[in-house]
This record gives C-alpha cells, structure tokens and sequence, in this order.
C-alpha cells in the first residue's frame, strides 16, 4: 500500500512538470508569431495611413523631457510625394542611396565597399539604404544592438514587399530628422526658409540632403563649407543620374 501511495503522490507531480512544459513551449512559438503578425499589419497599415508620428519623433520627445527641456517640441507636418518639390526626392536618393530604385532594401555592392574601407582602417563607412534608413525612423529606436539591427533588417524586408518604392521615399522625406526636432521636408522647409515644400529649390533640397546623417550637427539654414561642398555634390549627382525620372525605375 505504501508503494502505492508513493507512485499516486508521484505522478501527478509528473504531470505537472508536463504541463507547465507545454504551457512553456506553447508561448515560445506563439509569442513571436503574433509579433510577427503584428509587424506585418503595422507596415500594411502604413501603406495607406500617413503616420502620425515616428518612433524616433517620440523617442526624442521624452528624451528632451527626462533632461528638463519643457518648452522642446518635435515640428512635423505630412507632405504627400507630389506636394514636394521634384528636387527633394531625388535629392535624397542621390545623397543617400543612388541605388535606390535597382536594389531590394539591401545594397550589397555599398555593403561591400563598406567592409572594405573599414578594413583598411579608414574611416568609417555605412551602407545603409533609404529602406533601412526607414525601418529604423519609423518602427524603431536609434542606437546600436544586435537586437535593433535584426528588427532592422526585418522591417525592411517588410517595407520593401508590401510598399512601392515611391511609398518609401515619400515616408523617408516626411521622418527624416533636418535639425533637433525637425522631422521631414515640409517642418524643415517652414522653419529654415518659410516657404512650402512645394516651393523648394533645387540647392535648397540638396542642403537638406546634405545635412544627413547629421542634422544635429549641420545646418541648411546656415549652411558651412561642408554642407555648401555636399551640396553641390548632391546636385551633380542628381543631375547625372537623370533627375526626378530615376525614381520612376522604381516602380
């Protein structure tokens, strides 16, 4: 009877221990589907709502009021595509991502010339795509971490499959930071010039573009010898890879 007892009190701990087991597994596989799923209608959702907001925007909004800058305030105001000027797109393609319009959100040839400057020891050199540039704006956070990159490269992949590539530089011009707290060309246009972005010039869009990845650091409004260099740059390689008509190899 003892015997008995002992395996009765015994398997239903072994019971339990299986249990618990499956409840284990089955949020192990289930978690990430349904974040993926989610991910999935975010990007969707995005190919036809404006966003009104970017994760980087918000990211900054609390960052100026955990460090006491009460009166800080993120300027940003949606522009469709055809509100903007010609100049501002492919301005940023030529500054950014010249093979924007040939690629699938990764430039493995810029990827490559990347590695091999950083492996001459000279300075460092990104490669990262308009894509990727707004997978990281709008459903991520700034900063460097094998989890962000791998996010990274996940929202991109989505991006590139379920928008145009017109969709993207559109979304790209209107959360791409110009200055502390300036998102997009038309906040960036009203608070340097006063003007709309429909009425941008070409050198004005290429300041702009020449500003990035730095806009904290440089100014369009008051543009130095680097910014002025840049910018004439951007406007010689916009005019050789054929103007505003390059993007339509996009789609």
């Amino acid at each position: 009877m003892g015997a008995e007892q002992d395996e009765r009190k015994v398997a239903p701990e072994q019971g339990g221990a299986a249990r618990r087991r499956r409840g284990w597994w089955w949020w192990m596989w289930r978690v990430p589907v349904a974040l993926a799923l989610f991910s999935v209608l975010q990007v969707l959702a995005l190919r036809f709502i404006d966003p009104p907001f970017s994760t980087v925007m918000l990211f900054r909004q609390v960052e100026a009021l955990a460090q006491g800058e009460w009166g800080f305030r993120i300027h940003y105001q949606w522009r469709d595509l055809d509100q903007m000027a010609a100049s501002v797109p492919i301005s940023l393609v030529a500054a950014e991502d010249q093979r924007f319009p040939e690629h699938n959100g990764f430039d493995l040839q810029a990827i490559e010339k990347a590695r091999a400057n950083n492996a001459k020891g000279k300075r460092l050199r990104g490669a990262s795509t308009i894509s990727q540039q707004t997978a990281k704006n709008v459903f991520l956070w700034q900063g460097r971490s094998w989890l962000r990159k791998g996010l990274e490269v996940w929202y991109t992949v989505l991006i590139e499959a379920l928008w145009s590539k017109q969709r993207i530089i559109e979304v790209y011009a209107n959360v791409a930071e110009f200055g502390d707290g300036i998102y997009g060309v038309q906040a960036a246009s009203r608070s340097y010039w006063n003007k709309d972005a429909s009425q941008l010039s070409a050198a004005e869009s290429a300041r702009l573009a020449a500003v990035l990845p730095s806009p904290r650091r440089y100014s369009a409004a008051r543009p130095g010898p680097y910014v002025q260099r840049r910018a004439a740059w951007i406007q010689r390689q916009a005019r050789q890879l054929g103007g505003a008509d390059y993007l339509e190899a996009g789609d």
